[in-house]
């Protein structure tokens, strides 16, 4: 056997490559297939084979936050999550105390 060259080398590098891709597509489809033919022969839809209810979840009312933090001059609050409001912000900067904003 006589030493090949890098060229050759890499040639066959991508033509096994490419086997092993083309192989994999098809055993992917015949997979499918498979899965495709249990599911009709029982029955299954994708909801039982995901485990999930058939029923889609109800999604959970958010909840309120009672206020921490308010402006009595514009009525505006803050439940101290998220971000500082615009009008919190404006006034610590003008040197306000948070404290002053406590409920």
């Amino acid at each position: 056997m006589s030493p090949k060259s890098l060229t050759e080398l890499l040639a066959q590098k991508a033509a096994i490559e490419k086997q092993i891709a083309l192989t994999q597509r098809e055993q992917r489809a015949e997979a499918i297939a498979k899965v495709r033919a249990l599911m009709a022969e029982y029955g299954l839809s994708l909801a039982d084979i995901s485990g999930r209810s058939a029923a889609a979840p109800r999604p959970r009312a958010a909840s309120k936050v009672a206020a921490k933090y308010h402006d009595r001059a514009s009525g505006q609050t803050w439940s101290g999550r998220g971000l500082k409001p615009k009008w919190l912000t404006a006034a610590l900067a003008a040197g306000r105390s948070l404290s002053e904003f406590e409920v």
